[in-house]
């Protein structure tokens, strides 16, 4: 089960250096939508932005960037964090649908009636009698 508070994301969005004034543009757009905060830092082509996995993914807030035409930095190092975090927070939602399996309470009678439907030893009449009994 998720914690509320583990649904609290803070993230970074890096900025390519080129068009020049997308940091504020994409400022003005972030922190006009309902539930997402978001700061400048002192980092001038990054913003920090505030959203619950209730509302959004970051995954989903840079694939409205990039359709608005906002270009994010793409190093190896950036790209890698992004994806990670897209994996993250996309098995996080995955996690909050599934319910506790009931099984786990009861994990040794299930394995005792799965083993007794089972033909082996000295119920299956097609093993040789001798096979059967251990003297």
């Amino acid at each position: 089960m998720i914690n509320i508070c583990d649904m609290h994301k803070q993230r970074e969005l890096v900025f390519a250096t080129e068009p020049a004034g997308q940091v504020a543009r994409a400022y003005a757009l972030l922190n006009g939508l309902a539930d997402c905060q978001v700061e400048q830092t002192a980092h001038e082509n990054t913003l920090v932005i505030h959203y619950s996995l209730e509302h959004f993914t970051l995954a989903g807030l840079e694939r409205a960037l990039v359709e608005q035409g906002f270009v994010l930095d793409n190093n190896l190092l950036h790209r890698i964090t992004r994806q990670v975090i897209h994996y993250c927070e996309d098995t996080e939602l995955h996690n909050m649908n599934v319910p506790e399996p009931v099984t786990k309470k009861r994990e040794k009678e299930i394995f005792i009636q799965a083993y007794d439907a089972r033909l082996h030893g000295d119920k299956d009449e097609t093993t040789a009698p001798e096979l059967r009994h251990y003297k």
